[in-house]
């Protein structure tokens, strides 16, 4: 079934109705049995609520924490804080049970949702279980519980049921409900298609909303409405194009032209007579690097991961035919890579570690909304089990994937006191360090990659590592940095595990990490950045910060995104994006046409696309690919 408009539109009354459903539950639940009104943002005391049992009682109080946490920062109130509960909680629910039909499609799980009640799953688990599961309703939760935990080994961003976003579940009738709605025969046959993740986030939040917030501000006034105005869902055709231009031809040349991509990308633009000269030493693919740094459902990484699949198989025969040693790692010598053909027993063993290899080195994404990290995953994931599932490969015999690439840029943790706590167990330069770095990190809601985090970092270092004024060699900042932060990833997971920690505790800790993940992205080198980034006004809070950072592109987000793209590539490297097409013709970016596209790098394709690509977006788009100059 093609993503034709009566398709989509079908989709979209679905995930509408299904949020309503499960909305309307959630409000019910913190107003009924939590004693938290998201209508006018009152919060019981905990003590108050003798009505409920002991495992409510614990996820009254995580809720609490929660919200606490969620309002530490000063720029949301109670209401807010709980009308973002109701909805991350939603969310959480309609991914879960989606990824678990997806999961169903592909043959990666017994049939678990798509027959409800009576899927075969279910049925065989209470066969097993007896009577001791309680009613109907209660058992099948109880399955359902079961399965997410399992899947929460590989994807705990979706899956934890401990997570703040999950903590809570539809009940009996809102279930079937919701279970209704997910196994309509209309949209049946999408379950098997890798693009419905991501209409799914694409719906999730209505077009009604979208021009509410336009309609309040001309400016996006916070991170979330960053992210929710510019939720535009790229065409499959402009992904091909961008990334067949940018992955599909950096190989094309370093083959030579002799690669199975050149038939494979059909939208990889070709001179009739052209005939690139072949790199003498082929790259190792695990030192490939693609990041998307808008990555939304991670639909450019999807495609791209075809690609490198077919990038490893040519590289193993390049191995074979040439000998150990003649892939190139110079671009990471850091890395100790030992060749493929000595890391693996032989052709079998090496195409069955593939995906894990595609996922945990080449693929990388970052997004302000961390809802679009926890798709972006999934969705990396399902297209390896899908490639596992295609090969052959037996469950038990696929490879666990690691944590990957995908970072959602969240705050960093505000909670005073919390910082106080845990710097206090550091040593005295480290704290120093860690409450410097947050304050870097301040921005990262609504700039994400743009904030410079690695241009500042030095300077931090310096300062903290040897004072003011003194100079330091580039490579013991590094090597400074690296144990500094390894020493303080340590601190926050024992801080988060502790068992006199609280859960609010635990929520100040993740984020913290999550702040490093991003400080160590930003201070990779890409070969490959692909894009349909935010464009439009700066938001209203980080313009200033944004406009002494890109000055040859503060008019519009879309032209600092393009600049911070070719700033993350090595030279060489290639930019595929898709904006508005006025960036190529209004004097108002000017200098950004002739200081950046031309000045840092050169256009080597482009499509005028038109109207009416981007779904709803008002808006005349082009696609294009900038090369880095060397």
């Amino acid at each position: 079934m093609a993503f034709d408009q009566p398709t989509r539109n079908r989709l979209q009354r679905l995930v509408n109705d299904v949020r309503r459903v499960l909305e309307e539950e959630f409000t019910r639940q913190l107003q009924n049995d939590y004693g938290m009104d998201p209508n006018s943002g009152t919060v019981a005391e905990l003590a108050s609520l003798r009505h409920i049992n002991d495992a409510q009682r614990e996820t009254a109080r995580i809720l609490r924490d929660t919200l606490a946490h969620y309002c530490a920062g000063g720029d949301m109130n109670a209401t807010q804080g709980l009308d973002r509960i109701v909805r991350e909680q939603a969310f959480t629910v309609l991914n879960r049970l989606a990824a678990l039909r997806m999961a169903e499609a592909r043959g990666l799980l017994v049939e678990s949702v798509g027959n409800g009640f009576q899927t075969k799953g279910f049925q065989l688990y209470a066969r097993l279980a007896g009577t001791g599961l309680g009613e109907t309703g209660d058992a099948y939760r109880g399955y359902l519980f079961s399965v997410f935990d399992e899947l929460a080994q590989d994807l705990p961003g979706l899956f934890d049921r401990y997570s703040p976003q999950g903590r809570l579940f539809p009940r009996e009738a809102a279930l079937l409900q919701v279970l209704n709605l997910l196994n309509d025969s209309g949209i049946a046959p999408l379950w098997s298609e890798d693009e419905t993740i991501g209409w799914i986030y694409q719906y999730f939040n209505s077009k009604e909303e979208r021009k509410a917030m336009r309609d309040a501000s001309q400016a996006p006034r916070n991170s979330r409405e960053l992210a929710v105005r510019n939720q535009f869902f790229t065409p499959r055709y402009v992904v091909e194009f961008l990334v067949d231009n940018t992955l599909g031809r950096l190989w094309f040349n370093a083959t030579g032209g002799d690669t199975h991509l050149r038939e494979r990308c059909q939208y990889l633009l070709v001179k009739p007579d052209e005939t690139p000269q072949a790199a003498t030493k082929l790259r190792d693919p695990r030192t490939l690097k693609l990041l998307d740094p808008a990555c939304g459902s991670m639909h450019f990484g999807l495609y791209a991961f075809d690609l490198f699949a077919e990038i490893y198989r040519e590289a193993w025969a390049w191995e074979q035919q040439h000998g150990p040693g003649s892939l190139d790692v110079s671009t990471q010598p850091q890395a100790a890579f030992t060749p493929l053909s000595q890391t693996y027993e032989d052709e079998a063993a090496f195409l069955r570690d593939v995906p894990r290899l595609i996922i945990e080195h080449n693929i990388y994404g970052v997004d302000i909304d961390p809802r679009a990290a926890q798709i972006a995953s999934l969705a990396l994931w399902l297209r390896a089990q899908r490639a596992w599932h295609d090969s052959g490969v037996k469950a038990k015999d696929r490879p666990m994937i690691g944590r990957g690439h995908v970072v959602a840029a969240v705050a960093p943790p505000a909670e005073r006191e919390l910082r106080q706590q845990f710097a206090a167990n550091l040593d005295q330069r480290d704290a120093e360090l860690f409450e410097k770095t947050l304050q870097l990190l301040k921005g990262l809601p609504e700039m994400g990659v743009l904030l410079q985090v690695e241009r500042e970092l030095p300077h931090l270092i310096r300062q903290v590592y040897v004072g003011k004024g003194t100079g330091l060699f580039a490579q013991q900042e590094q090597e400074n940095w690296q144990q500094a932060e390894a020493r303080l990833r340590t601190a926050l997971t024992e801080f988060a595990q502790a068992a006199k920690s609280t859960y609010q505790g635990r929520l100040f800790a993740q984020d913290a990490l999550q702040g490093l993940r991003l400080i160590d992205l930003c201070r990779e080198v890409f070969d490959v950045v692909v894009m349909n980034p935010p464009f439009g006004a700066l938001a209203s809070n980080t313009k200033d910060q944004l406009a002494k950072a890109y000055p040859r592109s503060k008019n519009d987000l879309l032209a600092i995104m393009v600049e911070r793209g070719i700033e993350l590539l090595r030279p060489g490297g290639r930019i595929g994006a898709i904006t508005s097409r006025t960036c190529f013709f209004l004097s108002s970016f000017q200098k950004w046409r002739e200081d950046v596209v031309l000045g840092i790098a050169r256009p080597e394709v482009m499509a005028d696309l038109g109207h009416g690509v981007m779904d709803d977006a008002m808006v005349e788009a082009a696609g294009y690919v900038l090369e880095k100059h060397a």
